[in-house]
């Protein structure tokens, strides 16, 4: 017998969003680890507002929504609402019943700059490793620390002399800019759209970028970030954001890094902290400062090996975190979302090694 397709709407539902979403679903173990991470932070949260007035949108419910912006690749917030509004496993997600109303975009966006201004991402991001590190996941040992250009939001027509007044356009959304001759460099020019980015490239015969720098510290076990954040994109800005990060180290624990850091300070530096610089070797048409006491060692191969582990955390954020091209300004902020990006990578690794753990 044929159905009939013809049913009509009803008016009430007696199923909970939970009671839709499979058993063993993946965002399932992240909800459950999210979940800890918020409990922690909610005496910070709860010191960002205001005892009195009219209620915002709860910190948690804003997080676990850019989690899942961030985890599905979901390009901006206006799209991010309009699939919360129909998507159940969403709702679930981010602890909306069925008949709550999705936030308007610009109350969204308003919210998420509170948690910018209480530096939520690094909070978040902390708690996230202190999860990996109750469950045994981090190496105290053994560290990598690179980084990469993030392409700024940002054109090359803005990237004017910083002295000159630009001439008026009769198109001032596309205005036409012919610069072809022109010695362009970070110290006469700026742009007019992003002022903090920087003009960069990456190699040799690579076409220049307006860019921020993004570094990351991590553990070479099993590949977790334990160190995140963006700088200015200069010539040094790796070795610098590198000293920075690798303060939390402590003696004994040795660093891998690619033979751009393979410089006399900055080995040099590693060595006063006691810290063992495993760095590549740079020896094209120069003298390499890490010599035949470091490379003896059988630990200084499998350190180059691990490091490539690295590029799979940028791999990642780049195509599924979207920072291959920000679609934010300003370094804060550009490393708000760097950070928050990082600490959703860390958790889908946790699930995926605990899952490992659970049926070995």
């Amino acid at each position: 017998m044929r159905g009939d397709e013809s049913i009509p709407d009803d008016m009430f539902s007696y199923i909970r969003p939970e009671q839709r979403v499979p058993a063993d679903h993946p965002l399932r173990p992240i909800r459950t680890l999210v979940d800890e991470v918020l409990r922690d932070l909610s005496p910070r949260f709860a010191r960002l507002y205001a005892t009195t007035g009219r209620p915002s949108i709860p910190p948690e419910k804003l997080l676990r929504a850019l989690l899942l912006q961030t985890l599905y690749s979901i390009r901006s917030e206006r799209q991010l609402m309009e699939q919360l509004d129909f998507n159940i496993l969403y709702r679930w997600f981010v602890g909306l019943s069925l008949d709550a109303p999705v936030w308007d975009v610009t109350v969204f966006t308003k919210n998420r700059e509170r948690l910018l201004s209480g530096d939520i991402a690094q909070a978040f991001f902390a708690a996230v490793v202190k999860q990996a590190q109750a469950r045994q996941l981090l190496s105290p040992e053994h560290f990598t620390v690179d980084g990469t250009l993030i392409e700024a939001w940002a054109g090359l027509k803005s990237f004017t002399r910083r002295d000159t007044v630009p001439p008026t356009s009769d198109d001032p959304g596309n205005p036409t800019v012919d610069f072809h001759g022109e010695r362009r460099s970070n110290a006469t020019h700026g742009s007019t759209t992003d002022p903090e980015a920087r003009l960069m490239r990456k190699g040799r015969g690579r076409e220049a970028k307006l860019s921020d720098h993004g570094h990351v510290l991590m553990e070479n076990r099993h590949g977790l970030a334990v160190g995140a954040r963006v700088t200015l994109a200069t010539g040094v800005a790796e070795r610098e954001a590198a000293g920075t990060l690798v303060r939390r180290l402590r003696p004994g624990a040795t660093l891998v890094a690619d033979k751009g850091y393979d410089t006399r300070d900055f080995i040099a530096a590693l060595r006063a902290r006691g810290i063992p610089p495993h760095v590549a070797q740079h020896t094209t048409h120069r003298r390499s400062a890490i010599d035949g006491r470091t490379t003896r060692h059988a630990g200084y191969a499998v350190s180059q090996q691990k490091r490539k582990l690295v590029e799979e955390i940028f791999g990642w954020l780049k195509t599924i975190a979207l920072l291959r091209k920000t679609r934010h300004r300003g370094v804060r902020r550009v490393g708000w979302m760097f950070t928050f990006a990082a600490a959703v990578y860390n958790l889908v690794r946790i699930r995926n090694l605990s899952g490992a753990d659970a049926r070995t």
